[in-house]
């Protein structure tokens, strides 16, 4: 059966992609935040650099580092990726031209792609870095209706003195939250309601353009969604996992999510629905196009809902989306994204679409960050695959395996390895992650005691080589220490 012009169901883009004869590339630090993409793909590859598979992934490729690489941050690497000898021969291999796939990526991966003949299947990088500032998202989010929490933006303070007049006129309180207008989680969002927190964080926020929010007590989760010419598609709702000290050094920062059907059922959950599709919509008529990642805020003193902030990218919600809108009856949700980028018409029901996955099982992801202040070099780490824990909290590994397909039952676990035998562990390195059935966090957002478990189980796998203080590497900067 062949391919209609127009694709408008979900067997059209499943035999789409089947047939597909343009070779897609993922060029990321690792492969897993499409992790599994592959099997509905033909002609779809992994460029990475970490070797997370020991050379046992088929559909992956980890260019031979050469010389001593300081990188400087994600985009940093992936131009290395792109432009590395091993990665041309693939493309020359695979006939030349097709499309790039990346996690972070600037004008320079433009202009490399286009150098060798290759187009980036994302929004232009100059767009996606205005849409990731919070004041602009913030405005545009006004525009299309979706309400943030109280906030004044596009402000800048010199002092306390300064930062409470411009409270006091928004009657947001003392307690105040303020952002810089880019910054990963937890690294660029300072909690002030006094003079001691403004002085101790004074010289990151003054001179910046600001956000500044009253505080609210909230649960934050997260949510990816695709913007198309068909409308926005809104994956399953998620829960964000931040700030526990067993998984990162980061107060706030962002270590994992679980993703489980009774998430926010009835109005709220219908309102944040609708607030993502009014958001892609409203990215779209920007030009943007593809999937984003919607973070959200639900306010648990009165039950509000808010936008918490936009990540123009692919992005650490996309391996459990992906999971859910693809293992139970849907369709990944990245296959939308991509047709976005295909020399392909497409006319789809959006709603119908979405209905797929009104139901599923439960699953987390952990990023395991190093928690320790300490530079040694890996001298052993456990394996990419499936490990199963018993009663007593050891853990063992049971079979190698390419993605978390096999997780069978909620004592199996799928962990990735990032940082190997022969790397540094340093301050905030992303470890690995660790996929599981059910879920790690309470709804009182506490670490359940099986993800302790877990956590501590793995970490034994780990051993370390003590170094002399000239024996000490270069340690990729801030920019550079998020992976995923």
């Amino acid at each position: 059966m062949s391919t209609p012009d127009t694709l408008r169901s979900l067997s059209d883009i499943y035999r789409f992609f089947r047939n597909n004869t343009t070779p897609i590339y993922f060029v990321s630090p690792t492969a897993y935040n499409i992790l599994g993409l592959g099997q509905w793909i033909q002609g779809f590859k992994y460029i990475s650099h970490f070797d997370s598979f020991d050379g046992g992934h088929f559909r992956v490729t980890n260019p031979t580092q050469n010389t001593e690489r300081e990188f400087q941050s994600m985009e940093d690497m992936a131009n290395y990726l792109l432009s590395h000898k091993e990665s041309v021969e693939l493309f020359e291999k695979s006939g030349g031209k097709g499309k790039i796939l990346t996690v972070m990526f600037d004008e320079k991966t433009e202009e490399i792609a286009k150098s060798l003949g290759m187009e980036i299947a994302l929004p232009p990088a100059s767009l996606r870095t205005r849409l990731d500032s919070k004041i602009v998202t913030t405005q545009l989010a006004n525009e299309a209706g979706v309400p943030s929490a109280p906030n004044i933006v596009d402000v800048e303070a010199s002092s306390y003195a300064e930062l409470q007049a411009l409270a006091d006129e928004k009657k947001l309180g003392n307690k105040l939250v303020v952002q810089t207008p880019y910054g990963d989680s937890g690294k660029t969002t300072y909690f002030i309601s006094s003079e001691a927190d403004w002085d101790k964080n004074a010289d990151k926020i003054v001179g910046e353009t600001l956000k500044v929010m009253k505080y609210i007590n909230h649960i934050p989760g997260t949510v990816e969604a695709v913007a198309t010419r068909c409308g926005t598609l809104v994956g399953p709702l998620q829960t964000d996992i931040t700030g526990y000290e067993e998984l990162t050094p980061y107060k706030g920062g962002w270590c994992g999510n679980d993703i489980f059907p009774e998430i926010l059922k009835g109005e709220q959950r219908d309102k944040i629905i609708l607030m993502v599709k009014a958001m892609g919509d409203k990215l779209y008529e920007t030009g943007y196009r593809g999937t984003f990642c919607f973070d959200y805020l639900v306010d648990t003193d009165d039950g509000e809902v808010y936008l918490g902030e936009i990540n123009p990218r692919i992005s650490g919600a996309s391996p459990l989306t992906n999971l859910v809108t693809s293992k139970y009856g849907g369709i990944p949700l990245m296959l939308l994204h991509l047709l976005e980028f295909m020399d392909v018409e497409f006319d789809i029901d959006i709603e119908e679409i979405q209905k797929r996955w009104a139901d599923f099982d439960t699953w987390t992801q952990l990023v395991l960050k190093h928690t320790e202040d300490r530079v040694r070099m890996i001298t052993k780490a456990p394996k990419t695959g499936i490990w199963r824990m018993d009663d007593d909290g050891d853990i063992n590994y049971v079979r190698q395996s390419i993605d978390w397909g096999n997780v069978s039952d909620n004592n199996d676990a799928f962990y990735l390895r990032v940082y190997g035998e022969g790397d540094y562990s340093y301050l905030g390195a992303d470890m690995g992650i660790l996929i599981a059935r059910g879920r790690m966090q309470s709804d009182d957002r506490q670490l359940l005691p099986r993800a302790s478990k877990w956590v501590t189980a793995i970490n034994k796998e780990f051993e370390y080589k003590e170094l002399e203080e000239l024996e000490v590497p270069y340690i990729p900067t801030d920019n550079v220490r998020k992976m995923l």
